[in-house]
């Protein structure tokens, strides 16, 4: 069995008349990530930690913001879609563990929704899916609340017959 290990990072703007999306839930809040996509920052870490792993690139080569069959596209989509990418190549998603940096909303009482909707996904254990939430302590863009950052790191493998 081959083991191998990705990480992703991603950034968006927190802008208002945007939903907020997070982790494939929406969540009530003023402002909501701009982007191409529904900019769900925390799948889009995820994706590239994803092809990463694998050695495919990233998002943005797989799914670029020039094409308008992603424009307001759902994020979960493209997890759906990267996972299939790695599956061409062999690869199965071990387990996941992604980070969310955030002044606001607080994430703690949805983070049980996001793990369900990953892992449904992905198509893993929700007991595979680890999703933690922190704040810069008032510190840099995250802090000001001009925007949300979320770091990913995962473990796909791959079986040899």
């Amino acid at each position: 069995m081959k083991i191998r290990v990705g990480f992703g990072y991603d950034v968006h703007r927190l802008v208002a008349g945007r939903e907020l999306w997070l982790g494939g839930i929406r969540i009530a809040h003023e402002k909501g990530l701009l982007g191409h996509s529904d900019a769900d920052v925390l799948i889009h870490a995820l994706c590239d930690a994803l092809l990463g792993a694998a050695n495919m690139r990233d998002i943005g080569y797989h799914f670029p913001d020039t094409e308008g069959e992603y424009k307001g596209i759902d994020s979960k989509i493209l997890l759906k879609e990267t996972v299939a990418l790695i599956a061409g190549k062999g690869y199965r998603v071990g387990n996941v563990d992604v980070t969310v940096a955030a002044e606001r909303p607080k994430l703690k009482a949805h983070i049980p929704a996001m793990q369900q909707v990953l892992a449904e996904v992905m198509g893993i254990d929700p007991d595979d899916v680890s999703v933690k939430a922190t704040t810069t302590e008032r510190l840099g863009f995250t802090g000001r609340e001009e925007g949300i950052a979320a770091y990913a790191t995962v473990l796909i493998h791959q079986y040899q017959g």
